[in-house]
């Protein structure tokens, strides 16, 4: 198998998820399926057949999140040779040359990428040209409006 690159936060954000589906989601849809069971024929029991495919989905999800976990290659930040260059689980604080608008980015795992909240995924094109990638330096980022330059205002491994 592959392995996936993860830092600490998201092992921790999987894992809880993990204890949450087999400890309260799980029981809950065995419960519903119980009840649904009691009103007579399954066939055309939409309650049931919901609780059926509920059922599906949250073992299906168990089972991925299992997976994920088996494979998960965890990455501390705080304990890699980085030689200033940005690596995963860096900080990377950046300005877009056009705009001046600064942002700020942690480079994550698939799984833990979440934009709202500034994490991009490894394999983001921005991610892709940031890694490697030193202080001060531009980068060019092809997006759908078209290449985006910028510069690379600071690093942080944390």
């Amino acid at each position: 198998m592959i392995q996936i690159p993860m830092t600490l936060k998201g092992i921790k954000k999987l894992r809880k998820e993990l204890i949450k589906l087999k400890n309260i989601e799980r029981p809950k849809i065995i419960n519903s399926i119980i009840e649904a069971r009691k009103h007579g024929d399954l066939k055309e029991n939409a309650e049931y057949q919901a609780a059926r495919e509920a059922q599906s989905f949250c073992e299906g999800r168990i089972k991925e999140i299992e997976i994920k976990l088996s494979n998960a290659n965890i990455i501390d930040v705080t304990k890699i040779i980085h030689n200033d260059k940005i690596i995963f689980g860096s900080t990377v604080y950046i300005q877009n040359i056009l705009t001046n608008k600064k942002i700020t980015y942690k480079i994550v795992g698939n799984d833990e990428s979440d934009l709202k909240n500034n994490l991009i995924s490894i394999n983001a094109p921005l991610a892709r040209a940031l890694i490697g990638k030193k202080k001060n330096n531009i980068i060019k980022v092809q997006t759908p409006k078209g290449i985006i330059k910028y510069k690379i205002l600071k690093i942080e491994y944390i």
